[in-house]
């Protein structure tokens, strides 16, 4: 009871100080005055991040099905997932307790990305020192799925979890992997695809570590001039596939950069661990809820158009399907031509 009458005091006091800022009238288009930076990060400093962690999983659950239709860009019938992880900086001297090297602080956003849709799936946020392959730990993979991953996930103990669980995996591989070719396909080298072999470990300690063969597909990338060469243990799809699939991993880069661009998190209001995480949660939350907005209402815009007109739109009493009908000019959208799309399919 105590500890509910604290939590109501705080809310009041939050209500109150937002009262202040917007004056003796209230503005139809918004704030008359700024609310402070230290009433938000007193916000983010006080609220278990665990909320918007929840919350942001509810989004997802309802997201992922509105999406569960859209096409791939590969030819691919089984679900796709990018697994990586962006590295957000921070002041060592104002964030201690993400001590990540000698001068500098940082927190990792590891993200599962479901490609179709480009939602994620699986979120988990760490300090700077977490290394990215230790996160193939906390989640079990999805029977019949496909992952696509970078380098920094070649683990073959962890990798074999995945043969284990029946999914599959599309995973670059590095130049000191000692292989044993058992056995070359055919392959169509106008395609990009230079090999296609079933290869076993030869070092000891990898080969008890993943016993069983593995493909190794080497593709020619004309764009980068770049020789790229892949592990999976998929051993049925077409060898230029592998090569698409892993190609579809930009679109886990792209939804990184696309929520540091346009929703700021960079900035925190809060220096607590408690106060990045739910900043970062906040984000992700933003993030669904535009998604399933865009999807619920078959809106044809961006994401970053329909984030355009929802902050000119914020304190205006209109309905939401009337606020998008409305921005249908272009004179209304103030549209960036250098600005990532996702959703435009």
């Amino acid at each position: 009871m105590a500890f509910a009458q604290l939590t109501y005091r705080e809310g009041l006091r939050d209500i109150e100080a937002c009262l202040r800022a917007l004056g003796p009238k209230p503005y139809h288009m918004g704030f008359r005055n700024p609310v402070a930076r230290s009433t938000l990060a007193d916000a983010n400093e006080r609220r278990d991040w665990r909320i918007y962690a929840d919350f942001a999983q509810h989004l997802i659950g309802i997201a992922r099905p509105l999406y569960a239709r859209d096409p791939l860009g590969v030819d691919l019938d089984e679900s796709l997932y990018a697994l990586d992880s962006t590295t957000i900086d921070l002041c060592l001297s104002l964030f201690p307790w993400a001590h990540f090297r000698r001068r500098k602080a940082a927190v990792k956003v590891h993200t599962l990305l479901d490609l179709r849709g480009s939602i994620p799936a699986f979120i988990r946020i760490t300090n700077g020192k977490t290394h990215d392959v230790n996160i193939l730990d906390q989640f079990l993979p999805e029977s019949g799925a496909f992952y696509v991953m970078d380098r920094a996930y070649l683990d073959f103990e962890r990798l074999f979890v995945f043969t284990l669980c029946s999914a599959f995996f599309v995973v670059r591989t590095k130049k000191n992997v000692v292989l044993q070719r058992r056995y070359s396909n055919p392959v169509d080298r106008s395609t990009g695809v230079r090999s296609d072999q079933t290869v076993i470990l030869a070092a000891p300690g990898s080969a008890k570590a993943y016993p069983d063969p593995m493909r190794r597909v080497s593709y020619f990338d004309v764009k980068t001039n770049k020789r790229l060469r892949f592990l999976t243990n998929n051993f049925t799809l077409p060898a230029l596939t592998i090569a698409e699939i892993y190609r579809s991993r930009w679109q886990v880069e792209l939804f990184f950069r696309w929520i540091k661009q346009n929703l700021r998190i960079k900035k925190f209001y809060g220096v607590s661990e408690n106060a990045v995480k739910t900043q970062i949660w906040i984000v992700v939350s933003v993030y669904v809820l535009v998604a399933i907005v865009r999807k619920r209402l078959g809106l044809e815009a961006s994401l970053y158009q329909i984030l355009q007109i929802l902050s000119v739109t914020l304190l205006e009493k209109t309905p939401i399907s009337q606020a998008f009908e409305r921005s249908d000019s272009q004179d209304v959208l103030l549209v960036n031509p250098n600005q990532l799309i996702l959703f435009d399919l």
